[in-house]
């Protein structure tokens, strides 16, 4: 049980890590400095961690991996909507 704490506060701590950037990509309306390819990495590297986690019963992980890859496709988004109306 202890051990299964640790691996939710981890993805917690990580998830909460994303929040920063959507709050200042949503507020400033600009996706300029984040890398399209970055974020296309860190969605697929967190689906097959997702999948992994889901194959093998590891709630804590495949829990915020989802939920890390909510809030990438969001990051995506924001970016290509962002890019698209400057242009």
């Amino acid at each position: 049980m202890a051990l299964e704490f640790v691996g939710y506060l981890g993805g917690f701590l990580i998830a909460i890590a994303l929040i920063p950037q959507l709050i200042k990509t949503w507020k400033t309306k600009s996706a300029k400095d984040l890398s399209l390819l970055w974020t296309t990495i860190s969605l697929i590297g967190l689906i097959l961690y997702g999948i992994y986690a889901e194959i093998n019963s590891i709630y804590p992980l495949f829990t915020f991996a989802t939920i890390e890859s909510v809030m990438i496709v969001v990051l995506i988004l924001l970016k290509i909507k962002y890019d698209r109306a400057k242009n």
